[in-house]
């Protein structure tokens, strides 16, 4: 059994079906988080565009949905969650830094026109 079906028959004592729905899971987050950044984010980050990455992470999002999130034995599984996770901890930092949506918020609480006060 495979695709959306491995998803849909709720297996709930079986520790691959979580697995497998934490990957779509998490695909799922990285693909929509790509769509809805700015475009110029990424370039201004100097990373790929933004259609770069919404196509990877949505190929990746759509073969697990067509043939199921067999982390073990799927290479295409395991190549869409490396996508993903480089685009969460490379990618997604780097935009959201520029777009003012990151880094610590306490130290642009507290700052003046001259620093902080």
């Amino acid at each position: 059994m495979g695709g959306v079906a491995q998803i849909l028959v709720l297996d709930y004592l079986n520790p691959f079906w979580w697995l497998a729905v934490a990957i779509l899971g998490f695909k799922l987050f990285a693909l929509v988080d790509a769509a809805v950044r700015p475009e110029d984010a990424y370039r201004a980050a100097d990373k790929k565009t933004k259609g770069f990455w919404v196509a990877v992470l949505g190929v990746a999002f759509g073969l697990d949905l067509l043939f199921g999130a067999k982390f073990l034995t799927s290479f295409l599984t395991l190549g869409g969650l490396v996508a993903a996770i480089v685009y969460m901890v490379d990618v997604r930092p780097a935009i959201r830094e520029l777009t003012g949506r990151g880094g610590d918020r306490d130290d642009r609480r507290n700052m003046g026109p001259y620093g902080p006060w």
